[in-house]
Order: structure tokens, then C-alpha cells, then sequence
């Protein structure tokens, strides 16, 4: 039997196991993440995060490790980079910057894959995203809302959480 004849059926073979997506584990879901960008000063356009906010951030990439994000959102403002910068930097993802005008645009984007993915947005952002996501929506967010980060599966369970591990309220 010539060389090619034993080449042609392990090549095809291979082929068609990487074209194959392995199947999820029974009960996993894809999952999305959405935050609020972390503590900043109030009534500053364009603020940084304050050294509570970095702490925090911190934390974040912290909470996220054991299951990581595949990719990463964040707005044009430096509130939202900055939050998502220590589980950028830990996971070498380049986040990507979307319109914080145009949720629909985000939602589409980030549904079409990969997951689990990271969602950094703002108090006025935040609950939609959440609900377009097929999670429970959030009551509306106000500055001192820091800290909570809502888990969504894609069957609409939503659990929040803090991201400093202490209960969340009952807000939602």
C-alpha cells in the first residue's frame, strides 16, 4: 500500500475531528459576565478609578480566574478599560471597545461568541445589557452602585454577586 493511501483516510480522520466542536459537559452552559466599571469620583466626565475601584479590579480578575473569560467588552472610557484591565492583563486578552450608545450592536456581538465573555458597562447600561442577554434585569443603578457583578446562563438564570465575595442585596 503506497504512503498516500495511508495519508489520505488519517488526514481526512483528523480533519473531521477538528471540524467537530467538542460537546459541552451535560449542565454547562455558555455564561455571560457584566459588570459596572468599579469606584470612580462622581461628576467627572471621563474619570479614573479611584484606588478603591483598582482594589477592586483586582479582585475581579481574582473572582474570574477559575473560569476565565474568552473575551472581554469595555466601553470608550477609561473607567471601564481600567476595570477590565487586571483580568485582561492576567488572561493576555486585548479587550474589545465597543459603542456604550449602542447596546443592541454590543448584545449581537457578544452572543455571537466566544464565551464565556466579560461585559464592562455603566450604571445606565448595565440593565440592559443584562436583560438583552436573556438575564433578569437589575433595578435601575445609581453612582454608589459598585462592586456586583451578574453571572447570566443561557438559560436566563442570573445570580449576582460582589465581586469582594460579601452578599449581594436584594436589589435584583
Amino acid at each position: 500500500m503506497s504512503f498516500g493511501r495511508l495519508l489520505a483516510p488519517a488526514l481526512l480522520a483528523l480533519g473531521a475531528a477538528c471540524a467537530t466542536p467538542a460537546a459541552a459537559p451535560p449542565g454547562e452552559l455558555p455564561i455571560y459576565h457584566v459588570v459596572r466599571h468599579l469606584h470612580t469620583p462622581e461628576g467627572e466626565r471621563d474619570p479614573d478609578l479611584t484606588a478603591e475601584g483598582h482594589r477592586q479590579a483586582v479582585l475581579l480578575a481574582d473572582r474570574l480566574a477559575e473560569a476565565p473569560p474568552a473575551v472581554i467588552y469595555v466601553s470608550t472610557y477609561k473607567r471601564t478599560v481600567q476595570t477590565a484591565a487586571p483580568t485582561a492583563a492576567r488572561l493576555d486578552l486585548i479587550p474589545i471597545v465597543y459603542d456604550p450608545r449602542d447596546t443592541p450592536a454590543l448584545v449581537a456581538r457578544v452572543r455571537a461568541g466566544p464565551t464565556p465573555a466579560l461585559v464592562v458597562g455603566h450604571s445606565n447600561t448595565v440593565p440592559d445589557i443584562i436583560e438583552q442577554l436573556g438575564g433578569t434585569r437589575p433595578e435601575p443603578l445609581v453612582h454608589e452602585d459598585f462592586g456586583d457583578l451578574w453571572s447570566i446562563r443561557s438559560d436566563g438564570t442570573t445570580e449576582r454577586s460582589r465581586i469582594d465575595g460579601e452578599a449581594a442585596g436584594a436589589r435584583d
